[in-house]
């Protein structure tokens, strides 16, 4: 409620629809060009359905149910999001088809996903050990729609191999509430890879894997229906082999510099930079540099540094300079003072937008909405 918002919110809120608003919106700041984010949306989701894919976006990497419903209306068959605290979030304000991609353990764990499995419309969940079925069934009050996750290499979670994923089909099997759906295989190492030819090699090898794990599956007599992962980087290599029938990229939608830099040309980085974090240069005195009032709590810090889209700033290299500061090299040749905006492109867009409670909706130089981030913390 406005009454229990900062006071800098309430005082932003009254600029929406005012032209030039965006030039007065409070910083260091999410803000998302919906233009562009709109036409990101579209592209990938006329690149799913020409390949014959379902698009299921990750949710975490916004976090926020207005961006969910916009990429549903525009043709997504639901979000997908990695934890249940943040299919909590978005199951809250109304988004009705959730898959969580990360397997849970315990039963307090399995309790929260059976009173989602009896709320949300379509709600799915992945499991990878048997001991996980038992707990879901334990918690299920009624229906409930389970993948099994196959590990693509990584090693990080999902079944290992064919015979582990039997082991695992047997344990939801025996479960009278539970109904497998289909299997899940996600590969985050191939996303970064740079070259078009390095991820096509990379997800070759891993459909052979998880096809031989299918083949397994329906020989013990499952039914596999819904084959789902894939991401950003991966989109052109897994559309080409056909496995998959579902499709779960996240960043397309917004972009930072580690896709950017990693698929260059690719027909996979062709997406535009609609989200940027806006900061204001707040000290000038340096001959050199610059400070603006985005640091180390502003930005991830995982990947690349953020980098410069305001024009005059393209070529000036930016250091964190602290937790509230920002260095940033001035323009060759020309003045910098303080009072001035620049816009980044995040290193890494996911973990750099948990860290903000809002996103500033804007087209033009009109700020049109301000989004909750309502998964923001949503680690449980």
């Amino acid at each position: 409620m406005i009454g229990t918002e900062r006071p800098h919110l309430v005082a932003t809120r009254a600029l929406i629809g005012q032209p030039g608003s965006r030039e007065r919106i409070p910083t260091p700041a999410a803000v998302l060009d919906l233009d562009a984010f709109e036409r990101n949306v579209a592209k990938m989701a006329g690149r799913a359905t020409a390949a014959g894919l379902a698009l299921r976006p990750h949710a975490k990497s916004h976090k926020c149910a207005a961006l969910a419903h916009r990429q549903i209306a525009a043709g997504a068959v639901g979000v997908c999001c990695a934890k249940l605290a943040e299919a909590e979030a978005m199951a809250a304000a109304g988004v009705d088809a959730i898959l969580v991609t990360s397997p849970i353990a315990g039963a307090a764990q399995a309790e929260r996903a059976a009173r989602l499995a009896s709320s949300v419309a379509d709600f799915r969940i992945v499991v990878d050990h048997a001991d996980g079925a038992s707990e879901l069934r334990a918690a299920a009050t009624g229906p409930m729609q389970v993948l099994i996750d196959v590990d693509p290499g990584l090693g990080r979670t999902g079944v290992r191999d064919a015979a582990q994923a039997v082991e695992v089909f047997d344990a939801i099997a025996a479960q009278p509430n539970l109904k497998l759906i289909g299997v899940q295989c996600y590969g985050g190492q191939w996303q970064h890879l740079e070259g078009a030819n390095a991820r096509a090699a990379a997800v070759a090898d891993g459909m052979a894997h998880l096809s031989r794990v299918i083949a397994a599956l329906r020989g013990a007599g499952a039914e596999i229906a819904v084959v789902t992962g894939g991401g950003t980087g991966s989109f052109a290599a897994d559309a080409a082999q056909g496995v998959l029938t579902e499709v779960q990229p996240g960043s397309y939608a917004f972009m930072d510099r580690e896709y950017h830099d990693a698929l260059q040309d690719d027909p996979d980085g062709d997406f535009e930079q609609a989200l940027a974090i806006t900061a204001t240069v707040i000290s000038a005195n340096h001959r050199k540099w610059v400070t603006v009032d985005a640091g180390l709590k502003a930005f991830a810090t995982d990947g690349p540094a953020p980098i410069a889209l305001t024009p005059r700033f393209a070529e000036s290299a930016y250091r964190f300079f602290g937790d509230e500061h920002g260095l940033l090299m001035r323009p060759d040749g020309a003045a910098a003072a303080r009072g001035e905006r620049v816009d980044f492109a995040p290193g890494h867009i996911d973990p750099t937008l948990d860290r903000y409670d809002v996103i500033h909706l804007v087209r033009g130089d009109v700020l049109v909405e301000i989004a909750p981030v309502e998964g923001r913390g949503a680690s449980q």
